[in-house]
């Protein structure tokens, strides 16, 4: 009853703005939203969505189907990440910088539609952790609806499991680049090396997962459940990763968990 009424909330506050620009990365938030902006406000919906280097080409596609299925009209930013301001070096403010670059760009595009305000979709569980890109939506003036809902991730899958919607069960998902340890030098060979790494787990069947980067080390975490199927193909992952490029492949025994590289920085 409670997510419902925070779906009413949600509703009431996107017919407010009347026309919105969809920040649109294709997880489970930004689905929901750009799905209930669009039910609500129908062709005054714009999805907006970054294909950059920091996302993984399945990603992109996965977007691109959903707004073709639901006649949704989007535009595809081909944003050069590695090129924005101190984001290769990958400082503890990356995600600031990059935010702020990417929703520049965003904002340009959304006037060029005659559009005067974006949305992303941060829900409430995204307040407890260290993301510095929520200080560049906020200069910015980027709003966020579901948090303005009061909506939090369990409930935002629940109610996207009554909508029908195939991102319900979605493994959360979050850009390559925060798999490496601060101060790494970001790079497309590295981004890609990660990027074949995980595709590799997910064909594999697992639910859950990151691998993250501590120069040649590949250090993987998935959800505590699933450790004894990966050791029971664990040569084959070490050979797969080894191929990649890493030298060392290492199972993380707290397991899957958002935010890990903040650990040191809480």
């Amino acid at each position: 009853m409670i997510k419902l009424q925070k779906a009413d909330k949600l509703k009431s506050y996107l017919r407010e703005l009347g026309r919105v620009a969809v920040a649109y990365s294709g997880g489970v938030d930004s689905t929901f939203l750009l799905k209930v902006a669009h039910d609500v406000l129908g062709d005054n919906v714009l999805a907006l969505t970054a294909a950059s280097k920091f996302i993984p080409r399945r990603e992109l596609d996965e977007t691109i189907k959903f707004c073709a299925e639901n006649k949704i009209r989007q535009i595809i930013f081909e944003a050069d990440v590695l090129n924005i301001a101190g984001v290769k070096e990958n400082p503890v403010d990356r995600c600031y910088l990059c935010k702020r670059e990417l929703f520049k760009n965003f904002l340009r595009i959304a006037e060029e539609n005659k559009i005067s305000i974006v949305v992303e979709g941060s829900n409430m569980d995204d307040t407890s952790d260290y993301r510095p890109g929520m200080k560049a939506l906020a200069e910015l003036q980027i709003k966020s609806p579901l948090q303005v809902a009061e909506l939090y991730k369990s409930e935002i899958r629940a109610l996207s499991r009554e909508m029908n919607l195939p991102t319900w069960s979605k493994p959360s998902m979050a850009c390559l680049a925060s798999r490496f340890v601060y101060g790494e030098t970001l790079t497309e060979k590295n981004l890609s090396m990660v990027e074949a790494a995980e595709e590799f787990l997910l064909q594999a069947g697992f639910k859950q997962f990151r691998v993250r980067v501590h120069g040649k080390i590949a250090r993987i975490e998935i959800l505590p459940e699933e450790f004894n199927r990966l050791l029971k193909i664990r040569e084959e992952i070490s050979a797969r990763f080894k191929a990649l490029g890493f030298d060392y492949v290492t199972l993380d025994l707290q397991g899957y968990r958002t935010g890990s590289m903040n650990e040191g920085l809480l």
